[in-house]
């Protein structure tokens, strides 16, 4: 059996943004679960994040999701004002990078969590998984 993020990935996050696209969304799957109106009163939600080779994550870093021709873009922000670019696929992938000469790797890490690597930086995101028999 193999495990496919199915293409309606990040729902729970793509929700959030709908509420309040010009806002920074995003965090844990249960800070993200409450609903966009909710996070949106608590202010940014945080994303669980361990930047620069770190071992140890944190919530400090926030999404910005976009659409654009391409598809759904998500902007990670890191605290210091850096930021990574994420397509959201829809080959089961999950995401890929949107720009820059790194590529993202993307690993199931929990139940509807997927972890995001690209160059020493990790990233925790809610998504949904689906299993499908080969």
């Amino acid at each position: 059996m193999s495990t496919r993020i199915s293409s309606a990935l990040l729902v729970m996050l793509a929700a959030c943004g709908e509420a309040r696209q010009d806002a920074p969304v995003g965090g844990e799957p249960t800070a993200v679960a409450r609903g966009g109106e909710q996070a949106a009163a608590a202010g940014p939600a945080r994303l669980p994040c361990a930047l620069a080779n770190a071992g140890a994550f944190t919530p400090s870093c926030t999404v910005d999701r976009a659409e654009r021709d391409a598809g759904v873009v998500l902007t990670l922000r890191h605290p210091d004002g850096g930021f990574r670019r994420l397509l959201v696929t829809e080959d089961g992938r999950g995401v890929r990078a949107a720009d820059g000469a790194e590529p993202a790797q993307v690993a199931l890490v929990g139940k509807n969590v997927i972890e995001v690597s690209v160059a020493g930086d990790r990233y925790r995101l809610p998504a949904r998984i689906s299993g499908e028999a080969q």
